[in-house]
C-alpha cells in the first residue's frame, strides 16, 4: 500500500471523545479509538456513522497523559463488521501542538 501521509504515523493507545460542531442536535459524545496519529492526521475507529466531510471537535490524550483539543475533518471511512475504520486530518492545529504528537 503507498503511504499518502506527509508525516510520519505513530500508534497510540488512548480513546477521545468528538462532538459534531456543525449541528448541535448531532452533537453527541463519542468514544473512538486511535489506530495511528501523525501530526497532520488521525487514523481510528469507532461504532458510530460519522460523516465524511464533516469536522468534529476533539480531545485527544497522548502518551505524555496529555490532553490536546484538536478539529479533525473526516477524509475516509471504510465499514469493518459492526465498527468503522476513518482517516482523517487536522484542521487549524497549532505547529506547538503538532510537534507534541510528532
Amino acid at each position: 500500500m503507498e503511504e499518502r501521509r506527509k508525516s510520519n504515523r505513530r500508534e497510540l493507545v488512548s480513546t477521545i471523545i468528538v462532538k459534531r460542531l456543525d449541528n448541535p442536535a448531532l452533537n453527541e459524545q463519542v468514544e473512538i479509538d486511535i489506530v495511528d496519529v501523525s501530526k497532520t492526521g488521525i487514523g481510528f475507529s469507532c461504532g458510530k456513522a460519522l460523516e465524511i466531510g464533516a469536522v468534529y471537535e476533539a480531545y485527544l490524550r497522548i502518551w505524555t497523559q496529555e490532553v490536546l483539543h484538536a478539529f479533525l475533518e473526516i477524509v475516509r471511512i471504510e465499514k469493518k463488521g459492526n465498527s468503522y475504520h476513518y482517516g482523517a486530518v487536522f484542521i487549524g492545529m497549532p505547529g506547538a501542538e503538532a510537534s507534541r504528537i510528532e
